[in-house]
């Protein structure tokens, strides 16, 4: 399995602040996943600079994102994933935002989605590191099977 990490920040891809959500995914899919090949990548909140990262790594199994699901006016992952994916996963950012609400109650405020784009998944994380522990610890039990379904290869 290929998994991309892509880290949406402003400061972080201006080398203002350190990305700490990105490289908390990395650990845990490291520990989770035992033959996973990750790539890292830090991009600005713009649209462009998003989907010319999304076009970078297609040949990835799944690319996550971590950043830029807010509500303000830089939060445009949500926008540029939904305009770059062939078909949405809703129940993937439901369960997302379902979980997250167990423990923070403005997660309800996130508006990640999740998507296919050929063969690859695409899927939104908010930008905190707690937020993307749970939400990759709520992602890792189903990935394999997605990958199975995405390939015909059934259930």
């Amino acid at each position: 399995m290929t998994v991309c990490v892509i880290t949406i920040s402003d400061r972080a891809s201006r080398g203002q602040y350190e990305d700490r959500s990105g490289p908390e995914i990395v650990s845990i899919l490291r520990e989770a996943l035992s033959d996973c090949e990750i790539r890292r990548e830090v991009v600005p909140d713009e649209i462009q600079a998003i989907n010319d990262a999304f076009d970078r790594h297609t040949d990835a199994d799944f690319i996550l994102t971590t950043g830029g699901t807010g509500i303000s006016s830089r939060d445009v992952t949500p926008e540029a994933t939904r305009s770059y994916c062939e078909r949405e996963l809703p129940g993937i950012a439901e369960i997302l935002r379902a979980e997250s609400y167990r423990e923070t109650p403005t997660a309800v405020l996130s508006r990640g989605v999740a998507g296919i784009r050929g063969n690859t998944i695409i899927v939104n994380f908010p930008g905190s590191v707690k937020a993307v522990r749970l939400c990759t610890g709520v992602l890792i039990p189903i990935m394999e099977h997605a990958l199975s379904m995405l390939r015909g290869e059934g259930h």
